[in-house]
């Protein structure tokens, strides 16, 4: 299936490792030319060094913490500068630290609110006029299952990615007549750096092995393991697609089964 992605400008946030490399290379894989973000230097010119030789692609890496406003603004502004302009928006962060409200301070609330919630409005700010302009955009911010079932022992981002849940879903409605979508994308237990992260936090907690968090969350899984971030990407790469044109302010669960809401 051609996905219309040929030619096509990604800014993808966090993507020199996990869920954002992975779209980044499904993208790519489509010949799309990316902006590749992540706040390590290092590990992101290494990352976009290897889509770059393996798919051909027009690659450009810009280092930054989108949490911080300044960040976002040379990050985007970077990728016109390289490409006159950017006709799709991935949002993407890293988890904020597990806990209970009891373990959490003021300070942690505003830097999750920062990178969870703030970027995402930031960057959307940052793109929208040229997307308006000429009448497409794609803007997919990757949540997480918390959003629509929460997750014990993690009030941060069960309470932060439904706020991004909510800015989708309004933000869809207003933008749609210029054939703008925006759609939110949650991925759930996957085996990525952030997911072994959870794994060994409980583990301490409990006092067990972190095999046995894991076979537990496998045990919730209707189809009985963990995702490969290949299997998340595939349906990124077809919500920010040219075929998934009237498909917009829709969250779209990537879980295995996990989620037992009807909606």
């Amino acid at each position: 299936m051609d996905l219309g992605l040929k030619g096509k400008v990604a800014l993808i946030a966090a993507s020199s490792k996990g869920l954002g490399f992975a779209v980044a290379e499904e993208l790519a894989a489509e010949g799309a030319r990316l902006v590749m973000n992540a706040r390590g230097e290092a590990s992101l010119k290494e990352a976009s060094k290897s889509i770059a030789g393996r798919f051909g692609s027009d690659v450009l890496a810009v280092a930054g913490d989108v949490s911080i406003r300044s960040d976002a603004e040379r990050i985007v502004a970077a990728g016109i500068e390289r490409f006159g302009q950017i006709d799709i928006l991935i949002t993407n962060s890293g988890g904020p630290p597990a806990g209970r409200f009891d373990d959490l301070s003021a300070d942690q609330w505003d830097a999750a609110v920062a990178t969870l919630l703030t970027s995402v409005t930031d960057m959307t700010r940052l793109v929208m006029p040229g997307m308006k302009e000429r009448k497409w955009g794609r803007i997919l911010n990757v949540t997480s299952i918390a959003a629509k079932q929460p997750v014990a022992n993690l009030i941060l981002s069960n309470s932060l990615r439904a706020a991004v849940t909510g800015f989708s879903k309004t933000l869809a409605a207003e933008v749609g007549e210029y054939g703008i979508t925006v759609n939110t994308i949650l991925p759930g237990y996957t085996t990525t750096e952030r997911v072994e992260e959870l794994a060994e936090h409980l583990a301490k907690k409990e006092g067990v092995d972190p095999s046995v968090i894991r076979s537990r969350w496998e045990a919730e899984i209707p189809l009985g393991r963990l995702a490969d971030p290949k299997e998340f990407a595939s349906m990124a790469a077809f919500l920010v697609s040219e075929r998934a044109s009237y498909v917009t302010g829709s969250s779209i669960a990537v879980d295995g089964g996990w989620i037992r809401s009807l909606f």
